[in-house]
This record gives C-alpha cells, sequence and structure tokens, in this order.
C-alpha cells in the first residue's frame, strides 16, 4: 500500500499536550522539588532527560519499524513485560514506596505496568485478529481472554495499582468488543466486574478508603478525603480564568501529588475553567484523530492496535480528570503526557509514534 504523510494533526496535539505538561510541572512541583531536592526544578529536569529523551527515541523507532515485524514479535515483548512484572516482587530488585511494589531497579528504575499498556494492545491486536471467528466462542475466545485478564490482575494487584489495571483491563475489553466478539461475552465482563468491586473494598483498605472519600468528602477532610478536598479547592480558587501561572497557593504543600495525578487541580487554579475545558479540547482531539486512524487503518491488525493505543490514554486522561475533579473516586493514575512520572512519558510518546506509522498507511 502507498505510503500517505502522518497525522500531522495528532502530532500537534501531543506536542501542545508534553509542553503543557513540562509547564505545568515546572509551576507544580517547584515548591516540592525545592524541599525534597534543594533543586527548584528538579522534576521538570528528569522529565526532559529521562522522559522525554527516551520517548522520543522509541516512539521515532515506533513510527520507522515495519507493522509486520511489531505484529510478529509482539507476543515476545508481551512476555518480557510479563517477566519484568513478577521481578517487582524480587529481592533486591523490586521496589517498595509507600507499601506499594510496582518499581524494579535494572540499572535504572521504572514501573513494569507502564509499558504494559503498550505491549499488552500491541499483543492483543495481534491475537484479536488472527481469532476472527473463534472469538464467538467460549474455549478459543472468551476463556483464554479471561485467563490473560485474570494473570495481569494477579500480577498488578498484587503489587497493588487498582487504577493501571483498571485501564489494562478496559482497553482490552474494548478491543474485544471492536473485534467483534458477541454482546454476552462484554455483559458477562461486565457482571464480573461487578461482583469484583466488594472482594476489592474487603482486600484493599486503600480502595474503601477513596470509595468513602468520594461519598463523604466532608466526613474525614484531614484524612482520607485530604487530597480531593483539597484539589476542589485548587480548582475553585481558580475560577473561571485562574490566578495566574506561578501563582498557585496549593502547590505550596497543601495538595498532595502536585506533580503527579493532582496536576489536574493546578492547572484549574492557575488558568481556570478556561485552561481545563483547553486540556478537554486538546484530548478530545487527541482522540477523535485517534479514532479517524483506526476507522482507516489497512486490515483488521492496524485498526485494532490504534484503537487499542488512542483507548488506553484517553481513558487514563477521562478517569484522571474525573477523579481530580471530584466526580470519581481518585485513582491515583496520572495524567497522559502531563503529570510527572518519566515511564509514563516513554509509554506515551511510544504509543504516539505507532499510531503516527499506522496513520502513515491510512486514508485520513
Amino acid at each position: 500500500m502507498k505510503k500517505q504523510k502522518p497525522d500531522y494533526i495528532l502530532l500537534m496535539i501531543v506536542g501542545l499536550l508534553v509542553l503543557a505538561g513540562f509547564l505545568m510541572i515546572a509551576s507544580a512541583g517547584i515548591v516540592l522539588s525545592q524541599t525534597s531536592f534543594n533543586q527548584p526544578y528538579f522534576f521538570l529536569k528528569n522529565q526532559l532527560i529521562r522522559g522525554l529523551s527516551c520517548g522520543l527515541v522509541f516512539g521515532l523507532i515506533m513510527f520507522l519499524l515495519p507493522l509486520k515485524l511489531l505484529r510478529k514479535f509482539s507476543l515476545f515483548l508481551f512476555l518480557i513485560n510479563i517477566a519484568l512484572l513478577v521481578l517487582v516482587f524480587v529481592p533486591g530488585v523490586g521496589i517498595e514506596l509507600g507499601g506499594a511494589k510496582r518499581w524494579i531497579n535494572i540499572g535504572f528504575a521504572f514501573q513494569p505496568a507502564e509499558p504494559l499498556k503498550f505491549s499488552l494492545v500491541l499483543y492483543l491486536a495481534a491475537w484479536l485478529s488472527k481469532k476472527k471467528e473463534q472469538l464467538k466462542g467460549f474455549k478459543d475466545g472468551f476463556l483464554p481472554f479471561l485467563l490473560l485478564l485474570g494473570l495481569l490482575g494477579l500480577l498488578i494487584g498484587a503489587q497493588p495499582d487498582i487504577g493501571t489495571f483498571g485501564i489494562v483491563a478496559l482497553t482490552a475489553v474494548l478491543m474485544l468488543v471492536a473485534a467483534g466478539a458477541p454482546l454476552w461475552q462484554f455483559a458477562s465482563l461486565g457482571g464480573l466486574a461487578l461482583l469484583a468491586i466488594p472482594l476489592l473494598i474487603k482486600i484493599y483498605p486503600h480502595v474503601a478508603a477513596r470509595i468513602t472519600a468520594f461519598f463523604h468528602p466532608a466526613a474525614n477532610s484531614q484524612t482520607i478525603s485530604y487530597q480531593i478536598n483539597q484539589a476542589i479547592i485548587a480548582i475553585g480558587s481558580g475560577g473561571i480564568i485562574g490566578v495566574g501561572l506561578g501563582q498557585s497557593l496549593q502547590r505550596y504543600l497543601y495538595l498532595p501529588e502536585p506533580v503527579g495525578d493532582s496536576i489536574v487541580a493546578i492547572i484549574g487554579e492557575e488558568f481556570g475553567f478556561i485552561g481545563l475545558l483547553g486540556l478537554v479540547v486538546l484530548f478530545g482531539i487527541f482522540v477523535w484523530r485517534g479514532i479517524k486512524i483506526a476507522k482507516n487503518a489497512p486490515g483488521n491488525f492496524a485498526r485494532l492496535l490504534a484503537l487499542g493505543l488512542v483507548s488506553w490514554i484517553a481513558l487514563q486522561a477521562i478517569i484522571n480528570i474525573a477523579a481530580i475533579s471530584g466526580l470519581t473516586p481518585l485513582t491515583g493514575i496520572p495524567l497522559p503526557f502531563i503529570s510527572y512520572g518519566s515511564s509514563a512519558l516513554v509509554v506515551a510518546l511510544t504509543s504516539v509514534g505507532l499510531l503516527l506509522n499506522i496513520s502513515k498507511r491510512a486514508k485520513i
């Protein structure tokens, strides 16, 4: 097939989101950076040196590699990622922070659950596009899919990182439906998810605490509801146009995770409703272009791959913004392209590189 030009609109939107992320990390993190590392721009430097540089390299590689080659090695990459998830629990390799084992140190530290969002989408696109009619059956279609989700649930849930598993599971389900799975499978997965909620609340105290904080934010304002209350204060303080860049008060250690999952609240405080609306519009355009790429992709593999890549980024953005705005319980997941985290930025830019690769072959 004759190659087209890559989707420059998508590339421009991602560039704006990344630039906005650097701007907000510099502003939101200046106080925490100074008090923790005695450097006002530690977080910004780290995001630039590790996140952006590695992200651009991997993104370029994904942009240039043939899709057939990626399809061929999809299982291999996924199995490597599974092995890395297991290493999280190996003493001396896994790193425990705040009671959670989500990092590994293999000369450099990173979160294996982050690249899983990419490797799982790649593997599922290859697997689902090959199954075709077999997806409608239980033994050859639905059961293997359930076992795969179960394995990932055990590995990620043991860390624990329920928010990330939620993103991974929802993305996988969307890909399954798009591949042509019957409605009864989707309904069955929904029923299993509802049954799992009481179990999650019982096993993970922090999940129960976040749900309690969501329904009763005023009851525990200095404990489990503290983060969401401070986030709402920040957003409310911004009003329509915000207090101005670098003028946030909540960044003075009032708001937990000001450069992490709470960075949306600082955006709302400094740029107001207009700033938040602009952020939503940018992500909306990203989703629109991503879906258009998927719709016009050459072949089922490329179509499912593009859909999966745009889905995990879109789901993560929606859930993060909704949670920090008080519309859903907190999840702890970062905002793609914006929140601090080199592992997350590398995976997001790698995904964008592959989306642009697919767009070269799509008539958009």
